[in-house]
């Protein structure tokens, strides 16, 4: 299974049944390939509450989520307008926002909307949906292309928020925030607590589980 995949498919253990789900662009659209559409009811900004998943044989053509890419529509979709649709995540209709970032820092702050030097299209909904949205779970790579740390002790990069995560789900780690700091409570795959400390600028704690487990296997 490749990188994103394995990230989307773990996001989902973090997701209750009936709840309200928006998907970011990027990872997280690829969440609905792996949810019961029976059972969860995820929102795209652009207007539509019942998107299914954006597997070739779910999609319709004629509809496409935030991201512009072609998506499913389940039994019983309701369609709305952007203004309605904004007013249900700036109102805390939705119960989980899931979102790519290009760094999130200790504090819990995210960038992910511009790269200084780079072409800007917008913010997009990421600002409205890290202010209103219940629960936040970030989905990214854990390091860049050039390898340096995306979990960083302080984010270099225009924020979207002063808004804290609550998860962090990368190709290594999954991070929560815990009273005031993240907590390492999961390695994914092959990662080692060694791995993630050397591609980690954050500061963060271990569940004690995690590492007690990690040193018995040394």
């Amino acid at each position: 299974m490749k990188t994103k995949e394995v990230i989307a498919k773990r996001v989902t253990k973090e997701l209750a049944p009936r709840s309200i789900i928006n998907l970011g662009i990027g990872i997280p659209t690829l969440v609905a390939n792996y949810l019961d559409k029976e059972s969860y009811d995820l929102h795209t900004e652009n207007g539509l509450l019942g998107v299914t998943s954006v597997q070739e044989k779910d999609i319709d053509p004629l509809l496409v989520n935030a991201g512009k890419l072609p998506v499913g529509e389940a039994e019983g979709a309701a369609y709305f307008d952007s203004a309605a649709s904004f007013g249900m995540i700036r109102g805390g209709h939705v119960d989980v926002a899931i979102l790519g970032a290009l760094q999130v820092d200790q504090q819990g702050i995210v960038a992910n909307w511009s790269v200084p030097g780079k072409g800007i299209i917008g913010v997009g909904g990421a600002m409205d949906l890290l202010t209103g949205a219940n629960t936040i779970i970030i989905t990214m790579g854990h390091v860049s292309k050039d390898g340096s740390a995306k979990f960083v002790d302080k984010c270099t990069l225009p924020i979207t928020s002063t808004r804290k995560a609550d998860i962090i789900i990368t190709d290594l780690a999954v991070f929560k925030w815990e009273v005031d700091s993240y907590e390492l409570v999961e390695l994914m795959e092959d990662a080692t607590l060694e791995k993630v400390e050397q591609n980690t600028t954050a500061s963060y704690t271990i569940k004690e589980e995690l590492l007690r487990r990690e040193k018995a296997n040394e």
